[in-house]
């Protein structure tokens, strides 16, 4: 979508966020999570339109802990984006860094329809109402569904302070089996694996 944001604007305006937005996400990609952060901010102010749009950012904000501003860009994002179950997630874990999972909860954001699974099951879990056991379930064999279910599993997990069942579920989701299906948040996966292996 930012993509596509860039393409609307004229060229000589386009191409500097453009360039911004890929020197953000390489830094974020090779574990530069302070320069990542601030060529975000650099590209939110030199075209503050875009800001709505740049979930990434918000992810790159909670690594650097910066998480007040997190929360804010996700409560952003949400409306540009009002039915995803994973900007409600990072919403509840910029939350709960910041002041504690019962808070987090407290102030999960509403989404609507995501018809993506198990993203459904992975937003009552955060809520407090399904198990990890029946995320998994939901799952199934798909293997999408399998990356997304391991992926916040392991952030919920250590969230909840469960580091070992954490690492476990963050490294299933970062193996190269779900590079294809999970995309950039397949990087996230690995970025984080190394951040949790660094502490051990």
């Amino acid at each position: 979508m930012v993509a596509a944001v860039l393409l609307a604007a004229p060229a000589a305006r386009a191409q500097a966020p453009a360039e911004g937005f890929s020197r953000a996400v390489a830094h974020f990609e090779a574990g530069r999570i302070d320069q990542s952060a601030a060529e975000f901010d650099r590209l939110v102010k030199l075209q503050p339109a875009l800001a709505p749009e740049l979930w990434q950012r918000g992810i790159a904000l909670y690594y650097a802990g910066r998480y007040d501003d997190c929360r804010t860009q996700f409560e952003l994002h949400r409306t540009v984006n009002p039915n995803d179950v994973e900007n409600a997630a990072w919403h509840f874990l910029c939350v709960a860094r910041a002041e504690s999972p019962v808070r987090a909860r407290a102030a999960i954001l509403p989404v609507g329809p995501d018809a993506r699974v198990p993203m459904r099951q992975v937003y009552e879990m955060f809520r407090g109402r399904m198990t990890p056991d029946e995320v998994l379930q939901a799952a199934g064999t798909q293997s999408s569904a399998q990356f997304f279910a391991h992926l916040y599993l392991g952030l919920y997990a250590e969230t909840l302070g469960d580091r070992q069942t954490a690492l476990d579920h963050l490294a299933a989701a970062a193996s190269d089996r779900y590079a294809g299906p999970g995309g950039y948040m397949h990087t996230v996966a690995r970025v984080h694996l190394a951040i949790l292996e660094r502490g051990r």
